[in-house]
């Protein structure tokens, strides 16, 4: 019980840094771009108490901990100008996916250490929760309903706007998606990614 307790937590430290990671790409890629919109509001950071959402960083990742569910959370958007954008036509779409790209490189880079380095089971079994939160992460923004990222990147390329008129009720349609769909997708790229299935 102790043990699953500290899992946990450890799973709930890593959606939210990883959750941070995320807007610091997207703040990152938009400077980048030629907007400082996001570096002016103080968002071009690492520190998590800028980028903390109350209800995506700390209650829900936190009531799906606490009812035994599936581990997910976001961050607060990070604000950014298409108009000060040098890449007009594909900058906004850039900017959107820099975060959900952040984590699948999180991803990337520890998948080599599994597979090339020869490391206990407590290390293998921490990476590979760092690389499957990340995953996840990666794929649940990318889910085309707002708030998440995917539905920018789908309003870019098709002008098609799922929009609930509520980000909350937004999340929850996107939780559902994703409870349905992404824990076997999330194994197949952890598999694809470290040539190794899930040791948990």
């Amino acid at each position: 019980m102790q043990q699953n307790i500290e899992i946990q937590i450890f799973i709930y430290a890593i959606v939210i840094m990883s959750a941070i990671f995320h807007e610091y790409a997207h703040a990152w890629m938009a400077m980048y771009l030629g907007d400082p919109t996001a570096k002016n509001a103080g968002r071009l950071t690492l520190n998590p108490i800028v980028h903390i959402d109350p209800f995506g960083t700390i209650m829900l990742p936190l009531i799906l901990m606490l009812t035994g569910g599936f581990f997910i959370g976001y961050a607060k958007p990070v604000p950014f100008n298409p108009y000060n954008l040098r890449d007009q036509k594909y900058g906004p779409a850039k900017v959107a996916a820099a975060g959900p790209a952040s984590n699948l490189i999180i991803a990337l880079i520890l998948s080599t250490a599994l597979r090339f380095m020869a490391l206990d089971p407590l290390w293998v079994v921490t990476i590979s929760l760092i690389i499957y939160v990340n995953i996840i992460l990666a794929l649940f923004n990318l889910i085309p309903i707002p708030p998440l990222d995917g539905s920018k990147l789908l309003r870019i390329f098709t002008s098609v706007d799922l929009s609930f008129g509520n980000n909350i009720l937004g999340v929850v349609v996107a939780l559902m998606v994703a409870f349905i769909f992404l824990p076997s997708l999330s194994g197949i790229i952890f598999h694809i990614f470290t040539g190794m299935p899930l040791p948990l």
